[in-house]
């Protein structure tokens, strides 16, 4: 009997340090992945080449439909047409003054939103009372359309910059709100536990624990409420349109079709597709990419 549980410890131990050997070797593993930047070459190919194809072939079918005739130069301008209503405008020096009023108007109201939207959505998620008494609205109101605000918000503040800002508040402020009460419900309660045990409760708590591990979350609700901030903002210079506001790209698209100018109009919407996007390739994918290998989520970038 004492040879055989002799034997029975000595295989256990053997088995232990299996398994421990086992583990270690899963570390190392998980600490050799790379996380090195990829080769300019690649990033090129991969990332920047694929959307410019796209555009060109946009373009390409376009331009095959103005040339085939398939549809009239009243509802579908030629390439040429638009490209000489850009020419024009850069000649006058109003294109980047135009671009620049909805840019701006855009960033600033997104950063009030964020201002607002960041603490509300800590209080809905935090606070039980505060989710069952708001958390409805919140969505509601994130279901809105923005341009239900415009009309209200005219007779509010009369056709000035607070009527456009308040249009982009309440687009913007529900989702970044909605967001981030998203990214807190999906916190590990463990981290909570571990959080509070260290001591960090309170203020303490939502500024090292609960924020950081939110984060994901809480940035798809700032892109998204970039997104509703400047669908917010062109809702409003369409309809409220003055000229003490100044000129802005919504006020171009406008403008265009009161004066049935389609390469304007088209120009207009262009415009806004591109301020769009290259705020979300400049700001937004660049902090992605970020928090995502910060977190061993991304191995290239």
């Amino acid at each position: 009997m004492a040879s055989t549980d002799t034997t029975d410890k000595a295989g256990s131990v053997t088995t232990t340090r299996d398994d421990l050997a086992g583990l270690e070797a899963g570390l190392d593993a998980l600490d050799a992945v790379q996380t090195h930047r990829a080769p300019v070459r690649e990033v090129l190919v991969k990332k920047i080449l694929p959307p410019f194809l796209a555009v060109g072939l946009v373009l390409v079918v376009w331009q095959v439909l103005v040339a085939a005739k398939v549809t009239d130069e009243t509802k579908l301008p030629a390439l040429s047409a638009v490209w000489d209503s850009l020419a024009d405008m850069w000649l006058q020096g109003t294109l980047l003054e135009v671009v620049w009023t909805s840019v701006s108007r855009g960033l600033l109201g997104f950063l009030l939103a964020l201002a607002i939207g960041t603490p509300l959505g800590l209080l809905v998620a935090r606070v039980k009372f505060v989710r069952a008494a708001i958390g409805p609205i919140l969505q509601g109101l994130q279901s809105l359309p923005s341009v239900a605000w415009v009309p209200p918000a005219v007779l509010w503040f009369g056709l000035n910059d607070a009527m456009m800002y308040t249009v982009i508040l309440l687009g913007a402020v529900p989702s970044i709100a909605n967001g981030l009460v998203s990214g807190i419900d999906q916190v590990p309660p463990l981290f909570l536990r571990a959080g509070r045990t260290l001591g960090a409760t309170g203020l303490r708590g939502a500024r090292h624990v609960v924020m950081p591990a939110a984060l994901p979350g809480y940035l798809a609700g700032l892109k998204q409420g970039w997104a509703f901030s400047w669908r917010s903002l062109m809702a409003a210079e369409i309809i409220a349109s003055s000229p003490d506001l100044g000129l802005g790209l919504g006020q171009l698209l406008e403008n265009g079709r009161n004066n049935i100018d389609l390469p304007g109009v088209f120009l207009a919407i262009i415009l806004i597709l591109v301020v769009g996007i290259a705020i979300d390739l400049l700001i937004f994918s660049p902090v992605e990419r970020w928090v995502l290998r910060s977190r061993g989520l991304l191995v290239k970038s």
